[in-house]
């Protein structure tokens, strides 16, 4: 069992003795969503894929939190704001700007890329080094920019 899988299950446990309904309803999102995938594609995730489960999750609850906000539905908000707080603690830690500008400038030299057309390139090998770690939409944008002066 993948040691990230391994350590929800026992947060899971942990939040069931502490009747914690909160927590445990997340962690059971977490859960299911994994679970889910795993039957589907009968496979056993590994954890870079449990990663990038936990990061389009957070995602997710980023986007919903958003839309809440503008239709002033806060009580939606903070349940959400809660859920997202529940999958950061499973991500590994988010990088700081500096880190990802020195990534993305390692992976446009090791790709050799010159251009937009070479965007794909530097996504490929910028992904599984920031997935979880840092916002790829965000990392997208600003490989456009760079690619594109």
């Amino acid at each position: 069992m993948p040691v990230l899988k391994k350590q929800i299950t026992e947060a899971m446990k942990a939040a069931m003795r502490a009747k914690d309904k909160a927590l445990l309803g997340t962690i059971r999102l977490i859960l299911a969503e994994i679970k889910r995938i795993e039957v589907d594609e009968r496979i056993e995730l590994d954890d870079q894929r449990i990663i990038s489960v936990l990061d389009k999750m957070s995602k997710q609850r980023r986007d919903s939190i958003s839309q809440y906000d503008k239709a002033n539905r806060t009580d939606l908000a903070d349940i959400e704001r809660q859920e997202l707080e529940v999958i950061k603690t499973y991500l590994p830690q988010s990088l700081n700007d500096e880190e990802i500008n020195t990534a993305l400038e390692e992976a446009i030299a090791a790709t050799g890329a010159s251009g937009a057309q070479d965007m794909g390139k530097v996504m490929a090998e910028l992904k599984p080094k920031l997935q979880g770690r840092a916002d790829m939409g965000m990392v997208s944008k600003l490989v456009k920019e760079r690619l594109t002066r």
